[in-house]
C-alpha cells in the first residue's frame, strides 16, 4: 500500500488528531506506555505496550467517544445521541455523555451479555436490545435516532472518532520517538485510521501495520482484493466487523502499510501472554497485537514495535477457558485415556506412577459401560499437570513402562 497522504487531507490530518489530543486532556487517561523486557526477549524485537485496557472503561473507544461529544451544538446536547455497540463503544459514549450531561441511549443485539448491558446502564444511559444481529440493531439505531432528533455517534466511521483514536499514536511517539513499527487491531478502522495519520505526519518512515482476526477478514478482503470467508465465533469479537467503514477503508488504503491475519490460537497466545508476563488482562481483539508477532515474529525482528493493548472486557468464564487451553497447548495440562484391568489396585498403581514421575492429578473419571473393552476393563481418564511437554512425555513413558496402555488426548486448537 501506498504511503501517499495527498487524497486524505479532506478526512482526517496531524491538526485534527491534534484537536482531539487537547479536548482529551484531562478528561481521558494518557495510558502508560511501558517497555516488555520479557516479551523483547521471546520475540527479538523492542515491544513497547500502550496499555488502553487500564482507561476507566476498559477501552480506547472511550477517546473517539469524547471527542465526538464534545462536537455537538448546544441544541445537539440537549436532545441527545444514540449509539449501537455491543461492547466498548457503548460504555465509552455512555460514560462521557453522562459526564456531559448528554442524554445518551445505546442500541444493543438482542444476544448482547448481559453484563456489558448492566455496564452501560450502569454508565446511565436508556438501553434498548434491538435485532438479533449488529447490523440488524444499527439499522433500528439510525432510524430511531432520525425519528427522535437524536445524534448519531458512529463506532468508527467518523472523522472526529477517528481523530479521538489517533491521539494515541501521538502518545506513544511522544513517549518513545525511536518507533519504527505500529501494530494496531483493525475492526471498522477508526483506530488504525487515526493512528496512521497521526503517526505517519509525526515520523513518515515509521510501518503501521494493522492486524485482524482470520475470521473476519474485512478489511484485508477490501484492501487486497480477496475474497476470503467470514464466519464463526472468534475471541477478538470487538473486532469482528464484516463491512469496514467507508472513510476508514480510504485512509487505510492510503497509509497503513499491511494487514496480517491471526488465528484463534494465536490470539489465546497473546492473551495468556498479557497475563503471565504482564499481569494485565486483555481482551482477544486487545491482544491482536501481540497476536501478530506470534503469527510473524521473523518479520519484527530487531524493529522497535509499539503494541496498542486496546481493550480488557473479557468474559471472566472465557478468560479462564483461555488460561486452560493455553496450559493444555504446553503440555502443562493434559488428559490421558489408561485402560486398565477392572480389579483392585489398579487405580492405586497408575496414583503412584505418576507421583513418582513428579507430576500432579488434578482430576480422574473412569467409564465401565460406554467403551469398547472387554466387560472386565475400564478406561480410566486422568487430567494430569506437568511442567512442560518433555515432563509430560517422560510421565507417559513410566506409564507405559508399568505395562498400561495410554493414550493422550488431544490438545485444544491445534498448534500455533
Amino acid at each position: 500500500m501506498s504511503s501517499s497522504r495527498q487524497t486524505i487531507g479532506s478526512i482526517l490530518s496531524l491538526a485534527d488528531v491534534e484537536r482531539a489530543a487537547a479536548v482529551l486532556a484531562g478528561n481521558v487517561l494518557n495510558t502508560d506506555f511501558d517497555p516488555s523486557r520479557t516479551l523483547s526477549e521471546i520475540f527479538g524485537c523492542q515491544v513497547w505496550l500502550k496499555f488502553e485496557n487500564l482507561q476507566f472503561t476498559a477501552s480506547f473507544k472511550e477517546r473517539g467517544a469524547l471527542n465526538r461529544l464534545a462536537a455537538l451544538t448546544p441544541e445537539e446536547r440537549r436532545r441527545g445521541v444514540i449509539a449501537m455497540s455491543a461492547g466498548n463503544h457503548a460504555q465509552g459514549v455512555a460514560y462521557h455523555a453522562r459526564r456531559l450531561g448528554i442524554p445518551a441511549t445505546i442500541v444493543m443485539p438482542e444476544a448482547t451479555p448481559t453484563v456489558k448491558v448492566e455496564n452501560t446502564r450502569g454508565h446511565g444511559a436508556t438501553v434498548m436490545l434491538k435485532g438479533p444481529t449488529l447490523e440488524e440493531a444499527a439499522a433500528f439505531a439510525v432510524d430511531y435516532g432520525r425519528e427522535h432528533g437524536l445524534v448519531f455517534i458512529h463506532p468508527y466511521d467518523d472523522p472526529l472518532v477517528m481523530a479521538g483514536q489517533g491521539t494515541i499514536a501521538l502518545e506513544m511517539l511522544a513517549a518513545v520517538p525511536a518507533l519504527d513499527t505500529l501494530i494496531v487491531p483493525i475492526g471498522g478502522g477508526g483506530l488504525i485510521s487515526g493512528m496512521a495519520v497521526a503517526a505517519k505526519s509525526v515520523k513518515p518512515g515509521i510501518e503501521v501495520i494493522g492486524v485482524e482476526a482470520a475470521l473476519y477478514p474485512s478489511m484485508y478482503n477490501l484492501i487486497k482484493g480477496t475474497d476470503l470467508p467470514m464466519r464463526g465465533d472468534t475471541l477478538a469479537e470487538g473486532i469482528a466487523v464484516k463491512a469496514p467503514g467507508r472513510l476508514t477503508a480510504k485512509v487505510v488504503r492510503e497509509v497503513v502499510d499491511d494487514i496480517m491475519l491471526v488465528s484463534e490460537p494465536q490470539l489465546e497466545r497473546a492473551v495468556s501472554l498479557l497475563i503471565s508476563i504482564e499481569k494485565t488482562v486483555v481482551e482477544g481483539a486487545g491482544a491482536a497485537g501481540l497476536a501478530a508477532l506470534v503469527a510473524g515474529c521473523d518479520r519484527f525482528k530487531g524493529r522497535n514495535v509499539g503494541l496498542v493493548l486496546c481493550g480488557g472486557n473479557i468474559d471472566n468464564r472465557l478468560l479462564a477457558s483461555v488460561l486452560t487451553r493455553e496450559l493444555a497447548r504446553e503440555g502443562r495440562l493434559s488428559e490421558v485415556a489408561i485402560d486398565l484391568t477392572d480389579k483392585p489396585g489398579q487405580l492405586a498403581k497408575v496414583a503412584t506412577v505418576i507421583g513418582e514421575a513428579q507430576a500432579n492429578i488434578v482430576e480422574v473419571s473412569h467409564q465401565r459401560v460406554f467403551t469398547d473393552l472387554p466387560a472386565k476393563g475400564a478406561i480410566l481418564y486422568v487430567v494430569i499437570e506437568t511442567r512442560d511437554r518433555a515432563h509430560l512425555d517422560m510421565t507417559i513413558s513410566k506409564l507405559r513402562a508399568a505395562g498400561l496402555e495410554v493414550e493422550l488426548k488431544s490438545n485444544p486448537g491445534g498448534s500455533h
